[in-house]
């Protein structure tokens, strides 16, 4: 049980900070509406139409899902690039950008959700690190280049009931071959990571000009354990004080740690009220 004194022990190290290291995993998005995959419950509540082949999110999250049946996987990620497009961040992404807004040194994202939350919440391309690729650019299957580009002017139109992409399935520009989302999926050989690598040296910047970091991650679990990783490493690379926020799995045996068993928004509302009472 988090306690008033421990959200408040968090908030004056947040207030102490002359820069923010955000570091999000799929809980920070569940407040927005976004739907949980974990388990197969959660999976199958969001895609009934998979449950009767047996079909579990590792295996249409996987690049081998469009060679099984391009327009069942292009229905499941076309709806999901649908969602994404229509769903609008919660208070707590905006509570992140205003706090970064008043450090000397600002705020930097490190994610793996390929949603594109934080950006439409205000935060620059340039502050966000995307480790696990977005939703919102495009990549041959094949791959034939090393390149990817924008699927602003994809238009899904999916059959919701039955999980399949209805319209023309998109291609590479280059080569013609099916297109698919530069996200990392499992067992991907041919995900295209140069989008992500813009950002690197944004990254380093950014780490090497904070004097006094904290870093505050958000709704990162055990399972695909990427970002609660690097937020330890950073942490104690720089020395870094580390507030971990999340309901389930608060732990951390980083020496600097504040531990908050709560959601996301629920936590940064409670401490933006601490930082202004």
């Amino acid at each position: 049980m988090t306690s008033v004194h421990d959200l408040q022990a968090a908030a004056e190290v947040i207030q102490a900070a002359d820069g923010l290291l955000i570091t999000a995993g799929a809980g920070m998005g569940v407040d927005s509406g976004l739907p949980d995959f974990r388990g197969s419950d959660g999976f199958w509540k969001a895609y009934p139409a998979l449950k009767d082949s047996g079909l579990q999110f590792q295996d249409m999250a996987n690049p081998q899902a469009f060679e099984r049946d391009a327009r069942q996987a292009w229905g499941f990620y076309g709806h999901r690039l649908s969602l994404y497009r229509d769903t609008h961040p919660h208070a707590g992404f905006h509570v992140l950008k205003r706090w970064s807004d008043a450090k000397p040194q600002g705020g930097f994202v490190f994610t793996s959700n390929v949603d594109g939350q934080f950006q439409r919440a205000g935060f620059a391309s340039k502050q966000v690190y995307e480790c696990h690729g977005s939703i919102h650019r495009l990549q041959c299957t094949t791959p034939c280049q090393p390149s990817t580009w924008s699927a602003d002017a994809l238009q899904p139109d999916i059959d919701i009931q039955r999980c399949r992409w209805l319209n023309d399935l998109p291609g590479c520009p280059d080569c013609h071959a099916l297109a698919r989302p530069n996200i990392l999926m499992f067992a991907d050989w041919n995900w295209v990571d140069s989008h992500r690598h813009h950002n690197d040296s944004a990254l380093e910047v950014f780490l090497a000009a904070c004097r006094q970091m904290v870093v505050i991650e958000l709704g990162a679990g055990t399972e695909v354990a990427t970002v609660r990783h690097f937020s330890e490493r950073i942490a104690r690379d720089y020395q870094a004080p580390l507030v971990r926020i999340n309901p389930r799995e608060a732990h951390s045996d980083v020496g600097d740690s504040f531990s908050i068993a709560m959601g996301a928004q629920e936590a940064l509302h409670a401490m933006d009220e601490l930082l202004h009472s």
